[in-house]
């Protein structure tokens, strides 16, 4: 069977999936969006795939699995012809899941209670204790790239790919101020340079600042 994403492309999540699989040049990949708005997350067939009708989802024959760095490091490990985006070295692995974890317990928690009030909610400004939270996950991210210029070490992992997908997104609400964040910025500016993010993260995103400016120029 062919391998099946199920995704929104405007999600940060989803374009971290998109990207892995560009790099990785998986090829005849079906991919099935999903209309949350016309919740068709919540049905049956879905709620089966992932209980938490949460998009991207992977489906590998009978196999099915959700959330974008499970995902990533699923398709790296059957396959990647090498593991050069998830090293399989214990320190290596264990830097690289701390920053996925940081993506997904921090970055991503930023960015929803930055932009929902706003997109969802009605409100014209930002609240200033959730810009504050956004500054403080930039500045880790700032601290991490101390000692190399990507996230775990001195090669390009899944913890660039998928910090990326979030904070490119982020950047559309509250840009990131180069002088602010040095290393942040030409890490940012590194990575937007790479083929597989002009590809398969820029379309994406472009929807998402098309939604940001609409929203903040009112």
């Amino acid at each position: 069977m062919v391998l099946t994403i199920y995704k929104m492309d405007k999600s940060p999540p989803v374009r971290a999936v998109f990207m892995t699989i560009e790099v990785l040049k998986i090829p005849d990949v079906k991919y099935v969006d999903v209309n949350l708005l016309e919740k068709e997350n919540l049905t049956e067939d879905y709620l089966k795939m992932n209980p938490q009708h949460t998009v991207p989802v992977m489906k590998d024959d009978d196999f099915s699995i959700w959330d974008s760095h499970a995902i990533a490091a699923y398709l790296v490990t059957k396959y990647g012809k090498t593991s050069s985006l998830y090293p399989t070295d214990p320190k290596k692995r264990a830097v690289i899941d701390q920053r996925l974890h940081f993506d997904s317990g921090v970055l991503f928690p930023s960015l929803s209670r930055l932009i929902e009030p706003v997109f969802f909610k009605g409100e014209k400004a930002f609240r200033p204790d959730d810009v504050e939270q956004v500054k403080t996950a930039y500045g880790f991210v700032d601290a991490f790239l101390s000692k190399s210029q990507w996230l775990a070490g001195d090669n390009m992992t899944l913890a660039d790919i998928c910090c990326v997908a979030t904070i490119s997104t982020l950047n559309e609400a509250f840009p990131v101020d180069e002088k602010a964040y040095p290393k942040l910025s030409a890490w940012f500016n590194r990575l937007k340079q790479q083929e597989f993010y002009k590809k398969r993260n820029e379309p994406g995103l472009a929807q998402i600042r098309a939604i940001s400016q609409k929203m903040l120029s009112g």
